[in-house]
């Protein structure tokens, strides 16, 4: 439970990024109250320093066959899980399947997948340790059969790996024409932080709420960066997920979270920055700190529906990392 005497400054986060990044050439004066607000008092002179390098890095995941596990339903290739993530393709033909991941921190994650002829990607998002992955089919109702369990002993290169990848629910590639908007928006910015800035000011004023989608959303939901990027409009894990994006193809690390907001369930990020760590702190904010960066709850902070809907920011659970 997050500490409860901080005060939920939500239109002042708005007002800060709606008017201190107007456009590429306000980068620095906002990355300064950006700083400022992270009680970064002694941040250097930023002035002389080059443009930052705003070509897209997009990591590919890849199905090598190096390390494969599976039986005649699925095919689980772990050659790449020291890069943070495995693949896997189910060849059945049962219309409601789930993959299972149990973290080393004993955290379950459970997946919607079908056959569709290809590999998904998946996250191995708490580190170093051991996975369990199992595959469920359904039976008839809510009752599933496990149909495949392997374990996979993970030792990451770089903890940050996770968090630059795609994967099924963080889905871009070099041709998503969100990459393509992200390199756009970072022209003339100078740090990480100035990036940060820019994205979430592009994704907070542009984006609006789909109450309809929101209603009728179900369960294997997964965000459309593209989609988002082009109707403008979207739940928050599609807020959270075209951010995300947007960032790890900027090369800066980049989690998605989903918890709950009071008794709903929710979406926001978190974004590492060199010298500074990781900023998990945006909607809830005590003069040095943000609590949970959050796109969606930013973007609609005058919609007081909205706000009943996701509820008091000192309510945010995290539950998941993708």
């Amino acid at each position: 439970m997050l500490n409860k005497r901080f005060v939920l400054l939500i239109i002042c986060l708005c007002t800060f990024f709606f008017v201190g990044c107007k456009n590429s050439s306000d980068a620095t004066s906002a990355k300064d109250d950006l700083a400022k607000s992270l009680g970064v008092t002694k941040e250097k002179d930023t002035s002389s320093l080059p443009l930052r390098d705003n070509t897209p890095k997009v990591l590919r995941p890849e199905a090598s066959g190096l390390l494969v596990y599976g039986n005649d339903l699925i095919t689980i290739d772990a050659s790449h899980i020291s890069q943070g993530y495995f693949m896997a393709n189910y060849k059945g033909d049962n219309p409601k399947v789930r993959l299972r991941i149990t973290t080393p921190d004993d955290i379950t994650y459970t997946f919607a997948i079908e056959n569709n002829g290809q590999f998904d990607t998946f996250p191995l998002p708490d580190g170093n340790g051991s996975y369990k992955v199992t595959l469920f089919e359904n039976l008839n109702g809510d009752e599933y059969v496990i149909s495949f369990v392997q374990d996979l002993s993970v030792s990451l290169e770089n903890e940050f790996l996770p968090f630059l990848y795609p994967n099924q629910y963080v889905n871009f590639s070099s041709d998503s024409k969100a990459i393509a908007k992200s390199s756009t928006l970072l022209k003339g910015v100078k740090t990480d932080l100035e990036a940060v800035a820019s994205v979430y000011k592009y994704i907070t004023s542009t984006i609006k709420y789909d109450d309809d989608k929101a209603a009728n959303v179900s369960f294997g939901y997964t965000p459309n960066v593209d989609e988002t990027l082009a109707t403008k409009k979207g739940i928050c894990f599609d807020y959270a997920s075209l951010m995300t994006a947007m960032l790890r193809s900027q090369n800066i690390p980049t989690k998605l979270g989903v918890g709950y907001a009071g008794e709903v369930y929710h979406a926001w990020i978190s974004v590492y920055i060199t010298d500074i760590g990781w900023i998990n702190n945006m909607i809830k904010f005590d003069g040095k700190e943000w609590k949970l960066m959050d796109p969606t709850f930013a973007a609609n902070s005058d919609n007081d529906a909205l706000k009943d809907f996701i509820g008091k920011g000192d309510n945010y659970i995290l539950k998941y990392t993708y």
